[in-house]
């Protein structure tokens, strides 16, 4: 049997279109951003990017998106990262992208009119507020509460944690505990909430290590504490019904820890470029660095590790495309990705030398942020050890690993 790695052609081609859009109007649209308001630069783009058709592009398209599949949507993704605004133009940020994904999956039609419109014609923003400090990476240790009040309302209490973009947010996809006494997995439940609430009270936007440039809150989502204090939800916005958030959460989590490995490409290529354009204007004791074999095992070492990373994230698309169980795969592409981001920007900054420790370039930037990566979504631990579960439970159901490394690799 033939393995086929050939992009079909209309994916080849929207790839192309992402690629010449982010380079030739969002990446000169962020030296505007020096100058100009942002909302002013945002809008602007966004009205190109829409009358180019570059809109919503995993939304399907009665919902005036793009209709892209799995790979199709990998291809853009992969590229729009390179840019601060690559996603924002095109109104496929997170944490936004996953959430519309969970209510167009979830939602009433309702809710689909009400909240979900918004959010498509890129009116309104939505944050999604799951993470505690008292369970952190273990969802299931969440102690918000959701009590029906009657049967019109829901009145939660608890409090939240490093809930991304709520502070630039206009509704929040809440989880809270509904059923203490059902099964672990089915204890949970996700609620639209309309923002600002007097019962969703943002405490403070959590200081990190992260270097804020200007406008960092709408770029990169921000971080914020939340205090849960009587806050009353009518029961019809109570999301997939009871006892589905969690199930509805991880789902939402598997998408986006996808879409952070496909702009993590992006960046990472884009650091790439950035060194060696450097290293091939640059000589140090009268020969070019370029010329240098230490600097080109640096550079081959980094290529090498964006083209398994871009072997993973098709592969993965591709399962996506055809339906099969992915979860495997996501948690080893999820790891390696993050440390791959890392990696690569860290050899770009010891490529520039000291102009890269600056933050005369993006990098140093860059490299604070990349970080979090190995944080967010789940922790670097939690995935390997689904992973390595995962090998041991095929080893001793089929007496071989084989199939668990990867899992099904087609």
């Amino acid at each position: 049997m033939s393995i086929d790695f050939e992009i079909p052609a209309e994916a080849r081609a929207i790839r192309e279109q992402v690629r010449k859009w982010v380079h030739e109007a969002c990446i000169p649209a962020e030296k505007e951003l020096d100058t100009k308001p942002f909302d002013e630069v945002l809008g602007k783009l966004r009205a190109k990017a829409r009358a180019q058709g570059l809109w919503n592009p995993f939304v399907p398209r009665e919902y005036g998106g793009m209709g892209l599949g799995p790979l199709a949507n990998a291809l853009v993704q992969m590229e729009l990262g390179e840019s601060m605004l690559g996603a924002l133009s095109m109104n496929t940020q997170g944490p936004d992208d996953a959430s519309i994904m969970t209510i167009l999956a979830h939602g009433t039609e309702h809710q689909k009119e009400k909240f979900l419109r918004p959010l498509l014609n890129g009116e309104k923003r939505i944050c999604f507020s799951m993470t505690e400090k008292a369970a952190g990476a273990d969802a299931t240790g969440m102690q918000t509460t959701a009590v029906k009040d009657g049967n019109e309302n829901y009145v939660l209490n608890g409090e939240k944690w490093f809930s991304s973009s709520a502070s630039v947010a206009d509704l929040a996809l809440v989880m809270a505990k509904t059923d203490p006494d059902a099964p672990r997995h089915k204890r949970y439940s996700t609620f639209i909430v309309e923002l600002p609430n007097p019962g969703y009270r943002i405490k403070r936007n959590i200081k990190n290590m992260a270097i804020e440039g200007p406008h960092y809150d709408k770029i990169a989502g921000g971080h914020s504490e939340i205090e849960i204090k009587d806050l009353v939800v009518p029961a019809d916005h109570l999301l997939g019904g009871e006892g589905n958030g969690f199930v509805m959460g991880q789902h939402r989590l598997a998408y986006g820890r996808l879409r952070h490995g496909m702009h993590n490409i992006a960046k990472a290529q884009r650091a790439l470029d950035m060194a060696v354009a450097h290293i091939t204007k640059r000589s140090t004791f009268g020969q070019p660095l370029a010329d240098r074999q230490a600097v080109q095992f640096m550079l081959a070492e980094c290529a090498s590790q964006l083209y398994i990373g871009r072997l993973m994230l098709l592969h993965i698309a591709y399962k996506a495309e055809k339906g099969l169980d992915l979860r495997q795969e996501n948690s080893i592409a999820k790891v390696y990705l993050a440390h791959m981001v890392h990696h690569v920007i860290d050899t770009a900054i010891q490529l520039h030398g000291a102009l890269g420790f600056s933050q005369d370039t993006p990098l140093a930037q860059w490299y604070t942020q990349v970080r979090s990566q190995r944080l967010v979504d789940g922790p670097d631990e939690v995935h390997r050890w689904r992973v390595g579960r995962n090998v041991i439970k095929a080893f001793r159901e089929q007496g071989t690993t084989a199939s668990a490394a990867g899992g099904d690799l087609l």
